[in-house]
């Protein structure tokens, strides 16, 4: 289904926040990803949060969606995109604690910039960590400081293709010795896929049903 412009995605992704919030089940589940549909047992995975920033939209300034490229020099997952976040610590009160945490370390994002609007279900991924989702408005024209041991660059895409549910595509991967299928999304040079494209293809899915 074709999205809406601007002004009505960012309308319809707050009133789905503040109406919905109670029908977003505990995991995000696709039949089709094995990859994360995989991990039975969540008592064994460390917790762990991500941050999905939007911008507000403003006039004739549009809505966006907060990425980072991971720093070639991780151990893991380096050079990929993803969203500001990270491992759950002892002095976090809850996963929006967490979320904010990590945002600020990464991307030099006050907490106080961010209006907490919701959360999606978590998401298992194979490297041993449950994902929550927290989702957030930051105002327009933020400047961002990446953390440069982590984070290479932070970077925008606009919300109507993140809640384009047709331009995510399906492809494969090598996992465990086999090929499994996972989603990915395409915007400039940017390959968004793995976990972060499952993550922000859920929030379009979620959201899409309130179209209908």
């Amino acid at each position: 289904m074709p999205v809406k412009n601007n002004s009505s995605n960012f309308k319809i992704l707050k009133e789905f926040f503040a109406n919905h919030q109670a029908k977003i089940p505990d995991r995000i589940y696709n039949s089709e990803l094995e990859v994360y549909n995989s991990v039975k047992d969540e008592d064994s995975l460390r917790k762990a949060a991500v941050l999905i920033a939007i911008t507000r939209h403003r006039n004739d300034i549009k809505s966006n969606i907060i990425l980072t490229v991971r720093s070639s020099n991780l151990k893991s997952h380096a050079g990929q995109i993803s969203l500001p976040g990270g491992t759950k610590e002892d002095q976090d009160a809850d996963d929006v604690a967490t979320a904010l945490r990590e945002s600020e370390e990464e991307i030099g994002l006050s907490p106080s910039a961010v209006e907490v609007i919701g959360r999606l279900g978590s998401l298992a991924l194979p490297s041993g960590f449950l994902v929550k989702p927290i989702v957030g408005v930051v105002d327009q024209g933020l400047i961002y400081k990446p953390q440069q041991e982590e984070v290479a660059e932070v970077f925008q895409v606009p919300l109507d293709l993140i809640l384009d549910i047709s331009a995510y595509k399906k492809s494969q991967v090598e996992f465990k010795g086999a090929r499994s299928t996972i989603l990915e999304l395409q915007y400039e040079n940017y390959r968004i896929w793995g976990a972060t494209a499952a993550i922000l293809y859920h929030l379009a899915f979620e959201i899409s049903k309130t179209r209908n």
